[in-house]
């Protein structure tokens, strides 16, 4: 146990329960389009309102996409699980119920591995189900009520429940993150945090040291970003260890995160499940797969991010921390390994995409998905950089203008004149003009105070509008200086 797993004198424990919205084109139980946005309550039927008398129908592709989140995870398939109905009372709940699982469950047990800073460490997974989702309470601008749109109502989630193996917030927002990579690949959520298509319920507790029973936990609801899942975890097992240093004890609730203030603030007294009042789901058959059903979406699932992390370091020689970035996300994993069948250098087309690529989608605030830089463009630039034609300062601006405009790097050179200087006879001329501009620092240079050459390679770039080709010009301000 190290010292950053631990508040003073406590074990922390968390467990997560991460909400993943299934990327189906139709609820979980009726046809209505699961499609973000949309006017208030104009993505409804008879069947997610719970109208009387109305019969859900079960969505096959969410039940497709759950087994193949759950083979990714290293889960049971259940050969036979049933629906339940878990009882509790909301504005947006139309139903006075939500349509889950409880005891029988489709994906049982599993684990995923994620990176931390001690290395890697395997989380353990209690179950993966399906359910329905809610609708949404909107409180904005009302003093005095509430109003409720249910259009999220009914739309297909899987609840991934982890053991409570993780020890602080940092590897939390690992599992998030490992969690999302693995969705996005199956292609099965988008992971957009922002619309909560990708959204986590964080359990905490504290115990002392050597304890084997686990101290009372707080759940902290809908946390909707990486960032969150850290700082609301950070607090939370601050604000425990502050109550149980008073001898005060932990009461078992539900608490919310307000990011604006940076405090968890209590929702509810946290319910167990009998409080639920489970039972089976009357209007729903029991699920029954067979084995060659399960084969067949195992053989249709792609290459999952770990697979393809080792096969980046054994077949392209990356190291593995290129490797882990290049993989985290499925298209970026896709614009490499295509950059590379085109004829790009591996660690030269993995240095561009970690590096420009990567600032520039930060800096616009767009996915690789809507980039105008194609994999064969970059391969081009790369070849410009290696025949001599620019230098990598140049190609630098290059590679904006690229992304900026989508043309390729030979015409972006070609309109801007930026082909690198290498001719010889005119680097020379350039070098020794500014040599008999300068002779005290020439001098200086020649007693040997040799850390002024880059001072000479500045006023040759300079002179040259940074098109000079930097190995000529060092080579030639060796012989002359």
């Amino acid at each position: 146990m190290t010292k950053k797993d631990t508040a003073i004198g406590y074990e922390v424990v968390i467990g997560l329960e991460i909400h993943a919205q299934m990327s189906t084109a139709t609820k979980m139980f009726c046809g209505c389009t699961t499609k973000f946005g949309g006017q208030p309550n104009t993505h409804t039927c008879p069947v997610c309102i719970g109208m009387p008398g109305v019969l859900p129908v079960m969505n096959k592709r969410a039940l497709e996409f759950t087994i193949k989140a759950g083979l990714a995870a290293n889960c049971q398939i259940s050969r036979y699980s049933r629906f339940a109905r878990k009882n509790y009372f909301y504005p947006d709940l139309p139903k006075g119920y939500q349509i889950s699982q409880y005891e029988l469950p489709i994906c049982v047990g599993g684990s995923v591995v994620i990176t931390t800073e001690d290395g890697e460490k395997t989380i353990g997974l209690t179950r993966i189900h399906m359910e329905e989702d809610a609708g949404k309470n909107i409180h904005e601008g009302n003093a005095n009520y509430s109003q409720v749109d249910l259009n999220r109502a009914g739309v297909p989630l899987m609840e991934i429940v982890t053991e409570p193996d993780i020890r602080n917030p940092k590897e939390a927002a690992a599992f998030m993150r490992k969690i999302r990579s693995i969705l996005r690949y199956l292609e099965v959520c988008d992971g957009n945090m922002e619309e909560g298509s990708l959204r986590c319920d964080a359990n905490v507790s504290l115990r002392p040291f050597g304890e084997k029973a686990l101290g009372t936990k707080t759940e902290v609801k809908n946390i909707n970003s990486f960032r969150f899942v850290e700082k609301a975890l950070e607090y939370e097992i601050k604000r425990q260890e502050k109550v149980l240093n008073s001898g005060g004890v932990i009461t078992q609730e539900t608490r919310l995160w307000d990011p604006s203030a940076g405090v968890t603030q209590s929702m509810r007294s946290k319910e167990e499940a009998h409080d639920y009042r489970y039972f089976p789901e009357p209007d729903l058959v029991p699920i029954a797969v067979t084995d060659d059903f399960i084969e067949e979406l195992k053989t249709s699932m792609p290459e999952l991010p770990d697979v393809l992390k080792g096969r980046f370091v054994d077949v392209y020689n990356l190291p593995q921390y290129d490797a882990d970035i290049l993989t985290s996300d499925k298209q970026l994993a896709f614009f490499f390994e295509e950059a590379v069948r085109d004829g790009a250098n591996p660690k030269a087309a993995s240095n561009w995409i970690m590096g420009e690529l990567m600032r520039l989608l930060n800096e616009k605030a767009i996915t690789i998905e809507d980039v105008r830089v194609r994999p064969s463009d970059l391969v081009g630039l790369i070849r410009l950089i290696d025949d001599g034609t620019i230098s990598v300062k140049i190609a630098k601006v290059v590679f904006e203008e690229m992304f900026n405009t989508g043309k390729p790097a030979q015409e972006v050179v070609k309109d801007k004149g930026l082909v690198q200087i290498s001719d010889e006879g005119h680097l020379e001329q350039t070098i020794v003009d500014i040599i008999a501009k300068n002779p005290a620092e020439a001098g200086r240079y020649k007693a040997g105070e040799t850390k002024l050459a880059g001072f000479f390679v500045g006023e040759v770039m300079k002179a040259t509008k940074g098109k000079a080709n930097p190995k000529l010009v060092n080579e030639i301000l060796r012989k002359k200086l």
